[in-house]
């Protein structure tokens, strides 16, 4: 029964941080130029891989990201399925939760792991020139999440029930 009860909470995470990733890279969105956007959907990647376990931020990651994809970016999507879920899989195993030091390693490691995939992708999709422009913007992306999901975690950890958080 405790199983069957583990195994309900994490689908349920998953939907639900895979909803908030959706929703935070959709609906937040502020053009930056080069024809992308910035948006929050990496900080809640973050507080999905430093409240919970890397199986719901590797999901919530690659699934909610790339579903954000689907309505204007769709080239983007299953890029975005394997690099948003790889930084959420890194940052939720890099993590402790019992340190602010771990999780700034953990947001640093997978938002390098971002940025050094996409522009893998771009160079591939775009070219050099265009990848290489996007790596600052890529960097900004994740110094601002980290600056919203590391908060947002600490205080989530604090206050949420043990059993959320294996």
């Amino acid at each position: 029964m405790v199983n069957q009860q583990k195994a309900v909470i994490q689908i349920s995470l998953m939907a639900v941080m895979s909803a908030l990733v959706a929703i935070g890279t959709f609906v937040v969105q502020i053009p930056n130029g080069m024809g992308g956007y910035f948006n929050v959907g990496d900080a809640m990647i973050f507080v999905a891989a430093l409240t919970f376990n890397p199986l719901v931020s590797g999901v919530a990651g690659g699934l909610g990201s790339a579903i954000a994809d689907l309505p204007g970016y769709v080239v983007y999507a299953p890029a975005t399925l394997v690099i948003k879920g790889l930084e959420g899989l890194l940052a939720g195993f890099i993590t402790n939760k019992k340190s602010v030091f771990r999780d700034v390693i953990a947001v640093t490691v997978a938002g390098v792991t971002m940025i050094f995939g996409y522009f893998l992708f771009e160079v591939y999709l775009l070219g050099a020139g265009q990848a290489i422009a996007g790596i600052p913007l890529n960097a900004a992306q994740i110094l601002v999440s980290a600056l919203i999901g590391v908060p947002v975690a600490l205080v989530l950890r604090r206050r949420m029930p043990e059993i959320f958080r294996n």
